[in-house]
This record gives C-alpha cells, structure tokens and sequence, in this order.
C-alpha cells in the first residue's frame, strides 16, 4: 500500500483514535481495551483495527491476556503494536532523507561531531527562545510531546524520569548513530536549558528515543 494511501485510513475518527491509543501504550494491546479506550464496541474496534493492521499502520500478534497458561487459561488474544515502517507523503515529492544522510555521511567522514552538536544546541535554544530553562519533568513532557518526541513518565535507579517512544530522527540515526544520537542529545540540551533543574543524558533503548530527561544531579541534591 502506497504511504498516501496508508496515511488516509486515519481520516476515520474512530480508527484514528485507535490507532492513537494503540501508538502511545509502547506494548501490545487487546481488542477490549483499544475499544474501551476509544469508546466503541468491541466488534467495531476489531474491524478498524484489522483495516489498520491491513494499512501496515499496525503488526498483530497472539497471546494470551489472562496471564495464565496451560489448561483453562482460554484462547490466545489478537493483539496489535505500532508498525515500525515509517510513513511520510510530500506534495510533490521530496527527499529529505537522502540528503540528510548524505550530510550526515560527509560530517562523519570529516570528523564533524563536534561542531554538528555545537550547532545543535545552538538550534535547540534558538527552539527554546526567551523561555527559562524547562521547570520539571511534567513541562518536559509537554515540550517534549510538542516537539514529536512522543515522552512518558517512567522510574528508573535513578527515579522519575521521562522517556521517549520516538525518535524523529530515527531514519538517519539508524545508519549514523553515534553522530544522530549525539546531536540529538546537545539538541534536546539547549530544548530544556542547561542551567535549568533537568539535564538530558544518553541511555539507548531498542525501539526508543535515545535519551532520557531526569532531574539534574544539583536538583535531586
């Protein structure tokens, strides 16, 4: 399926709020609860959310949702994530891909990290504009969100902190990632204000945005 054609299935209301629950959980989502979610009836959910698996908007799978096993632990459930493939249209075409990762290519080559994150974080300030540094992890999250980073609340060692499902960068950073996911860092850096009570700091995770925003070490202190 063409990407316009794939993007266009999103124009029903309820099938995009589905697909939009489904794409915020980071995990696999039954028929009831997406239909609870978006207020429909379980066979209604069912149907959008196969024309969305259709679509390649969104993988399926089986399992069981009782989290039980062996005798009477019921039939394994359909379940759906968001599909990996990216989808993008531009009236008329564009390729900004290629020239981004030519550009990463030569920055690479030249030995350019340094400068490329210089730039970076000159960028995110400039984002940030007269603003002061961001608050607290729930106007990270706001910021964040806004900026297509798709962030959630999560606990690590360390404590509260804020992750993110998306990687708007994640194309280029799947060929170049010690140079992609450096910007990345020294961009979200200037974003959030380095004087400020939060600091960005590199933990990779699979299928996640590179780095996590947490209190800075002056804050928790």
């Amino acid at each position: 399926m063409e990407d316009i054609d794939a993007i266009a299935v999103l124009q029903d209301p309820v099938r995009r709020r589905l697909y939009e629950y489904v794409a915020a959980q980071g995990r696999e989502v039954g028929r009831n609860e997406a239909a609870e979610a978006a207020g429909v009836a379980r066979t209604l959910a069912a149907h959008h959310l196969d024309r969305l698996a259709e679509a390649g908007l969104l993988e399926t799978g089986s399992r069981r949702l009782t989290g039980r096993s062996g005798p009477g632990a019921g039939r394994p459930a359909k379940v759906y994530t968001r599909a990996r493939t990216e989808r993008s249209v531009s009236l008329p075409a564009r390729d900004y891909r290629t020239a981004a990762e030519l550009l990463a290519e030569a920055a690479e080559e030249a030995g350019l990290d340094a400068g490329l994150c210089a730039a970076a974080r000159r960028r995110g300030e400039a984002l940030r504009g007269p603003a002061e540094p961001c608050g607290g992890l729930a106007e990270a999250l706001e910021l964040l969100a806004a900026r297509g980073y798709e962030p959630y609340p999560a606990e690590d060692a360390a404590g509260q902190v804020v992750r993110m499902r998306n990687c708007p960068f994640h194309a280029v950073a799947e060929h170049f990632p010690p140079l992609v996911c450096g910007m990345n860092l020294a961009l979200l850096e200037g974003l959030l204000g380095a004087d400020g009570p939060l600091r960005a700091r590199m933990d990779p995770r699979p299928g996640e945005c590179c780095v996590v925003v947490e209190p800075s070490k002056n804050n928790i202190d």
